[in-house]
């Protein structure tokens, strides 16, 4: 980026009433963030001395999720005066009066604007000497936008908002994006003369255009071919239509980094998501939060990980997993509920309808199938028999159980914590174990089998339970 001194405005302050929310609108998620974290990310990026948000409704709760999301930003409150432009005179307000930089006026529904378009946008106008750029589109259908007027020769003129409009700026399809770069001192001079004699009795930031121009200002309209860029936010629909477009625009990311997405349409990938080259996400997959992905793994089909760290070569298979680590080369799924702090060693394995939550699983251990293992430490090169249960809560708190290294816990145990399993040792089938095992023991509670012959024949006649006892008697008696 070239030297310069510049500015950001975000403008935060509409109430959003299309939504038909509660939430306010800018605090509505695409991509895992809120429509405002992205555009505050933006405007990071061009890194600016200052970055002020204009707010108003709901004031408390934007500026909190502002300053949560980017503490150094400026609060600016407007007041009971509308409009875009009382709201960036306000912010020019809080500006030191010894900056006489650039500033650069941003939406906060518009999530799609990205830092290559505003640096050659402020490149140009710094350059340019210019005392206003903005940037434009051209729609075919422009209906409810504002048009950028030009004259014979193709200057700018002015922009005019579409209620103030006549029949023929109407037929205009060169459309006002919203999204400005500004000289401060040609702008402050331009809003000062600015009224609310309009059509929506509102202070506009376009008529600062005309004013400048009279002023003998520069101003320019610099058009993109990527109307996704400037699309505003209001309602549900919208959305959703800029929430698939951010997708799609983090997978191509994605791929050309050199991952195999194999289907695009069903794969959601938030924008902190990480991944390395040559891993592979399958169909159905959700990447949420400050999910990672090592080099090698295969995620999915039908998985969801959220704020998960999945080291290379680990493969996870119609899953879903909250704030755990899977290591490298570890196997997870299918059908597998991984919650928050569990740790999956190398080589390790969570199979089919296992629960696991706040478990450390160490280094080539195994929990292969039907079993939930809770508040758990289990050391290396153990397996863990499907059915298995650790039971973790006495209905008031929560306990842990150790599993040592080389331990073979065996099918339909329960572990009833606080317990220790130390190193290699056994647990026969059926076991519930309610105090530590030793090293090198095996572990039984079995009580003696009994067998009471002839049950079936007198306690369920007429069964075809019985009937085939009959018939395995009739054989036995027969070959004798």
């Amino acid at each position: 980026m070239s030297e310069r001194a510049l500015a950001v405005v975000i403008l935060a302050a509409g109430q959003g009433t299309r939504m038909k929310s509660a939430l306010p609108k800018v605090l509505h998620p695409i991509g895992g963030r809120s429509l405002i974290a992205h555009v505050l990310d933006t405007a990071a990026a061009l890194s600016p001395e200052r970055v002020l948000a204009v707010v108003r409704h709901d004031r408390d709760r934007v500026a909190a999720a502002i300053l949560d999301h980017a503490p150094d930003t400026v609060i600016v409150d407007q007041d009971a005066v509308p409009g875009t432009g009382r709201a960036v005179e306000q912010a020019l307000q809080a500006l030191p009066e010894s900056f006489a930089g650039s500033v650069v006026v941003l939406s906060g529904d518009v999530p799609l604007i990205d830092a290559p378009t505003l640096d050659r946008l402020v490149k140009g106008h710094v350059e340019g000497r210019r005392a206003m750029t903005l940037l434009s589109a051209t729609f075919e259908n422009p209906t409810g936008l504002g048009r950028i007027l030009r004259d014979a020769g193709g200057s700018v003129t002015g922009i005019v908002e579409e209620k103030d409009a006549d029949e023929s700026q109407r037929r205009i399809t060169e459309i006002n994006g919203g999204i400005y770069v500004f000289a401060r001192r040609s702008l402050e001079e331009a809003l000062a003369g600015i009224g609310t004699d309009n059509a929506q009795g509102e202070k506009y930031l376009t008529d600062a255009a005309s004013r400048i121009l009279a002023a003998g200002g520069g101003v320019e309209a610099v058009a993109t071919d990527d109307p996704w860029l400037i699309a505003g936010v209001n309602d549900r629909a919208q959305l959703a239509q800029a929430g698939r477009e951010l997708n799609a625009r983090i997978v191509r990311a994605h791929q050309r980094a050199g991952v195999t997405i194999q289907d695009p349409a069903t794969t959601w990938i938030d924008a902190d998501v990480s991944i390395a080259a040559d891993a592979e996400i399958l169909p159905g997959t959700f990447l949420q939060g400050a999910t990672s992905i090592g080099a090698d793994a295969v995620v999915g089909p039908d998985t969801t990980l959220v704020d998960c760290e999945v080291g290379e070569g680990a493969r996870i298979r119609r899953s879903e997993a909250t704030l755990a680590v899977i290591a490298a080369g570890a196997v997870v799924g299918p059908f597998a509920y991984i919650r928050p702090g569990t740790e999956l060693g190398e080589g390790g394995k969570i199979g089919a309808f296992v629960e696991a939550k706040n478990a450390k699983i160490g280094e080539g251990s195994k929990v292969p199938h039907l079993s939930y293992v809770g508040d758990a430490t289990i050391g290396r090169d153990s397996n863990i028999g499907a059915g298995t249960i650790f039971a973790n809560y006495d209905g008031v708190a929560k306990h842990t159980t150790v599993v040592g290294d080389g331990v073979r816990v065996g099918s339909k145990n329960v572990l009833i914590a606080p317990v220790t399993i130390e190193d290699g040792t056994y647990t026969a089938a059926g076991t519930v174990v309610r105090k530590d095992v030793p090293s090198g023991s095996l572990a039984l509670n079995v009580a003696p089998q009994r067998n009471l012959e002839g049950w079936v024949a007198e306690h369920r006649p007429g069964t075809s339970t019985a009937e085939a006892a009959e018939r395995a008697k009739s054989a036995q008696d027969g070959g004798e």
